[in-house]
């Protein structure tokens, strides 16, 4: 089994000691039980990204809520990485990483809604419209996750990520690769680029989450698989919203 989500890799159901499936008998994964839990930690995001989300009132206000964005983004990070270091702490570390990931989700939001009015909106419907289409185009067999699938989307995610690691460290000295940010034609084919790839790496996770229930994964990996899923929603809205955002720039 194989994701391009770094929450959900080749050894993610594996025990460490045996290197074989865990097993949990009558207490074990189900997909039902993942999307329950997907679908809290969904609501923990909304619901700090709409505390972080009333704060703001113009740019004057940017001040008073880039703490919490900053806190969001690297305590989210943090937690983030907790939990897929130590997957059994996923039932407490999961819940934290969506109410961090919501302060640093609504400040950004308020922020681009500020210079783009209506885009959040638009962002948050084709996130869930990606969602549920790839969804249904997996459950039908339209979309299957096959070794070559899986390996084309992780070597593309993986590209993506070095690129803005890169971009990153080239910002410490005043320097960034330029069509990242760009509104011209390259950066708006990159962000597409990107979005694509993003919404690929959700057939993934429900192939892997999938498998891990048909393996008989402990109950503890629901709040895991649920985890990793809604680091993909994360990273594909946020994506969107910087397509949608070079775009109305254009206008």
């Amino acid at each position: 089994m194989r994701s391009g989500n770094p929450a959900l890799n080749a050894n993610t159901f594996l025990d460490a000691s045996t290197g074989r499936v865990v097993s949990a008998g009558d207490n074990a994964m189900t997909i039902n039980g993942t999307v329950n839990k997907t679908a809290f930690l969904l609501f923990l995001v909304l619901l700090t990204a709409g505390y972080t989300w009333s704060l703001y009132s113009g740019p004057e206000s940017t001040a008073a809520i880039m703490p919490m964005v900053l806190v969001g983004a690297i305590g989210g990070f943090i937690v983030a990485m907790v939990t897929i270091f130590k997957k059994t702490w996923a039932p407490i570390t999961a819940p934290l990483y969506a109410l961090l990931e919501g302060f640093f989700i609504g400040g950004i939001s308020a922020i681009f809604e500020a210079k783009y009015p209506g885009i959040v909106m638009q962002a948050v419907g084709l996130t869930f419209g990606t969602l549920a289409a790839l969804l249904m185009a997996y459950r039908s067999g339209l979309i299957r996750a096959t070794e070559n699938f899986k390996l084309g989307v992780v070597a593309a995610t993986g590209g993506i990520a070095l690129l803005y690691l890169a971009n990153i460290v080239m910002g410490f000295f005043g320097h960034s690769i330029g069509f990242i940010h760009d509104n011209g034609l390259l950066g708006i084919g990159f962000s597409a680029v990107v979005v694509v790839v993003a919404a690929l790496n959700l057939v993934l996770d429900f192939d892997f989450i999938e498998k891990g229930a048909e393996a008989g994964a402990p109950k503890y990996m629901e709040w895991f698989g649920a985890f990793g899923l809604v680091v993909t929603l994360v990273w594909l809205y946020l994506e969107i919203l910087r397509l949608l955002s070079k775009l109305q720039s254009r206008n």
